[in-house]
Formats: structure tokens, C-alpha cells, sequence
């Protein structure tokens, strides 16, 4: 990613998440309200009924791919977590936090808006499982192992890029992480563990959060670089003859 960032460059990408995000919430709004039918287990409600429904016929429940997903999910942890130790490293060794690599720091924060969102469609319910799991049905939506994985895998895909110089680490990585990230999404909406809106509402609300991570990043870099035409310019002097 090119560190040198106009102003519009910043604010482009700034108004593009915002734009994302609000692409993701009339989704949402017309995922709870468009054509809603009884179609889930015990009764249960989904939008879009009619796309949702003729996609889990035609795949049914796969518990093996089911599995699979899941434990790709678990990977995908393991890499948030890497850089969070990454994070907590450098801010013991340089004892400043401001010191810690900019890229790391808006990670945590982008970190911290995941587990926000995953919290909050936990607690607040769209629609649920197309199969029951447990003992009773479950929140479906946004399916929470294609937002975790797709946004764990790709926001580290993009630190990586920056980070990292050596491309004999750099390229094995993004290529791993962009295969497990494909292949989770698209086994995810074919396992029959969630429905179709349930993949594609993890996926747009990932895609916004990783714009905004871009954007954040743009931000701080350019303001990284006004300071620095500040400090080297110095305060101005008008003479008046």
C-alpha cells in the first residue's frame, strides 16, 4: 500500500466505507422485511424466502463441510491473535503505545469492531439457523464464521502487504489466506448451516469494515506526513515592507 496519501485520496476512502456500511444496513433492513416466510425449523422466519429456500434444497445440511468451515474459522483466530501478541510485543519493547506500528494499532481497533458487530447480532436477531444445532435454534445472520474468517484473513493479508518486505513470507501468505478465505465463504453457503443472505450479509458487513481499516490507515498517513511538512517548513513569516 502506497504510504504517500493526498487528502482526497483519505477522504475518498473514508466516504467508500461509509458507503459500504450503509449498503450493508439496507440489505439488513430488507433481508428482515422482504418476502418473510416460515420456512426455518420450528417455524422460524427468513427473508428472501424464496432464493433462501431454493438454496438450501438444493445443498441440504453437510456436516463434514460444516467441520471443515469451522475449523478454518479457528485458523483464521489464530492469525487475529498473532498479530495481537505482535501488538502487545512492540508496545512492551518500545514502552509506548503510540510506538507500536500504526498498522497494528488500527488492526485492534478493526479487531474490536468485529467482535462489536458479532456481539451485537448475537443479542440482536435478524433471522436464525436453516438447521438446528443445539437444542433450539440459533441467530443465523450475519453468519459470524464468514465475517470472522473473511475479515481476520483479509485485514492480515493487507497488514502483511505493508509490513512485510521479504516476499519469499509475504506472497505464501496472502495466497494461503486468500484460498482459506474463498474456500470458507463458499463451503459456508454450501454446508447448509446458514442461508444464503445470512453468507452474503458477513461478507458485505466484512467488506465495510475493511474498507474502513483501509481508510483509518490512509488517514494516518496522511496526517503523518502534514506534521512532518509542518515540522520541516516551519511556522511562516510575512515580512511587511
Amino acid at each position: 500500500m502506497n504510504k504517500v496519501v493526498s487528502k482526497k485520496n483519505a477522504l475518498g476512502w473514508l466516504i467508500a466505507a461509509v458507503a459500504a456500511f450503509v449498503i450493508f444496513v439496507l440489505f439488513t433492513f430488507l433481508v428482515a422485511k422482504v418476502d418473510v416466510q416460515a420456512i426455518g425449523p420450528q417455524g422460524t422466519s427468513v427473508g428472501f424466502a424464496k432464493a433462501n429456500g431454493a438454496l438450501f434444497a438444493a445443498t441440504g445440511f453437510n456436516k463434514t463441510l460444516f467441520d471443515i468451515t469451522d475449523w478454518l474459522g479457528v485458523v483464521a483466530i489464530l492469525v487475529a491473535a498473532g498479530f495481537a501478541v505482535l501488538g502487545l510485543a512492540q508496545w512492551i519493547k518500545r514502552k509506548k503505545l503510540r510506538e507500536v506500528d500504526c498498522e497494528i494499532l488500527a488492526l485492534g481497533g478493526f479487531y474490536v469492531a468485529v467482535i462489536f458487530f458479532y456481539v451485537f447480532f448475537e443479542l440482536v436477531t435478524v433471522n436464525y439457523r436453516p438447521v438446528i444445532l443445539g437444542t433450539s435454534p440459533a441467530p443465523s445472520y450475519p453468519s459470524s464464521t464468514t465475517l470472522a474468517t473473511y475479515a481476520a484473513l483479509a485485514s492480515a493479508m493487507i497488514a502483511v502487504n505493508i509490513l512485510v518486505s521479504d516476499k519469499r513470507v509475504k506472497y505464501p501468505f496472502e495466497i494461503a489466506a486468500f484460498i482459506i478465505t474463498v474456500f470458507t465463504v463458499i463451503g459456508r453457503m454450501l454446508c447448509g448451516a446458514h442461508w444464503l443472505t445470512d453468507i452474503l450479509g458477513g461478507v458485505l458487513l466484512g467488506t465495510a469494515l475493511l474498507i474502513g481499516y483501509v481508510a483509518a490507515l490512509k488517514i494516518i498517513y496522511y496526517n503523518r506526513a502534514y506534521r512532518l511538512e509542518k515540522k520541516l517548513t516551519g511556522p511562516r513569516i510575512i515580512v511587511i515592507k
